[in-house]
């Protein structure tokens, strides 16, 4: 039993216990972010009120806290509630607001001339927002791209590690819902990945180690999948071990060039259907890839 003194009422204590008994075991880059999913899923269950004693309890409370969407409003609202220790602007709707305007500007300065060359006076001239202001939310750049980092990052987590219970069973429907789901999610935070992948060059090297790890995050998803369907048997013989690896860029193309697939009106299901298609050729059995005559 844990001895917390008197500063800590007794529901959270039961809840720390609860997470100090039921650890996760840091084998890999996928284990330490889950274990940072779980450490904010309770920190946003303490600031609810919400007691987590049990897998039940925290699988409900899981399901309440990541089921935030991906609008300049939502993943501005993330950043003020994960960073309030730091932001000092009080007023939730008044910082929330001129959030977005900031984030936005800084999208917009990295996107022309780079991150590495925008400076807070150049982020404060076109947000409008005097440079007091910005270090209401921020006290360096570093900050401001770890702040932007995080809801990317956070945001693939969510997306691809938690599929829906009716794919989980089928590695190949598996598979093509991880496709949907990238896709989809890079689609409502465009200018956010398209930020994270053309900088990540740029990026100190703490930043750009993040941005890394990210990236091989989603590569063990897909790869996960890839082995569980060699080994049921589901892909045909010789299929390359490099399949997710393979996979990543075709995911990442639609953020990257979006103009071009934007200029040829090609829309999100259609890109979706056709990366499906290009992967499940690369690694079904020839009789069961579908009937191109059949569309």
């Amino acid at each position: 039993m844990f001895n917390f003194g008197h500063s800590i009422n007794p529901p959270i204590e039961r809840s720390l216990i609860f997470y100090a008994r039921s650890p996760i075991k840091l084998s890999s880059e996928r284990s330490f972010y889950k274990l940072q999913r779980r450490l904010e899923v309770l920190r946003q269950s303490i600031r609810a009120g919400l007691i987590v004693t049990t897998a039940a309890e925290e699988k409900e409370a899981k399901k309440m806290f990541e089921s935030k969407g991906h609008t300049a409003d939502d993943l501005c609202r993330s950043m003020l509630e994960r960073h309030a220790d730091v932001i000092s602007v009080q007023k939730p709707d008044v910082a929330l607001k001129k959030l977005k305007v900031i984030i936005a500007a800084a999208l917009k300065l990295s996107n022309s001339k780079g991150f590495q060359a925008m400076s807070l006076r150049d982020l404060s001239k076109e947000s409008g927002v005097s440079m007091g202001g910005l270090y209401a939310y921020f006290d360096s750049k570093t900050t401001l791209l770890n702040m932007i980092l995080t809801e990317v990052t956070d945001a693939v987590e969510v997306a691809l590690a938690n599929p829906p219970a009716e794919v989980v069973s089928d590695p190949i429907e598996h598979l093509k819902w991880l496709i949907e789901a990238h896709i989809r999610l890079t689609e409502d935070m465009q200018s956010w990945f398209s930020f994270a992948f053309m900088e990540a060059k740029n990026f100190p090297a703490k930043e750009r180690s993040r941005a890394v790890d990210s990236e091989e995050l989603t590569e063990s998803l897909f790869a996960e999948v890839t082995v569980r369907a060699s080994a049921q048997g589901r892909f045909r013989p010789g299929v390359t071990p490099l399949l997710p690896t393979m996979i990543k860029p075709l995911l990442q193309d639609w953020y990257v060039k979006r103009a071009k697939y934007r200029r040829r009106k090609v829309s999100v299901e259609e890109y979706i259907a056709a990366v499906q298609e290009m992967v499940l050729a690369a690694c079904l059995p020839v009789d069961q890839l579908p009937d191109p005559t059949a569309r």
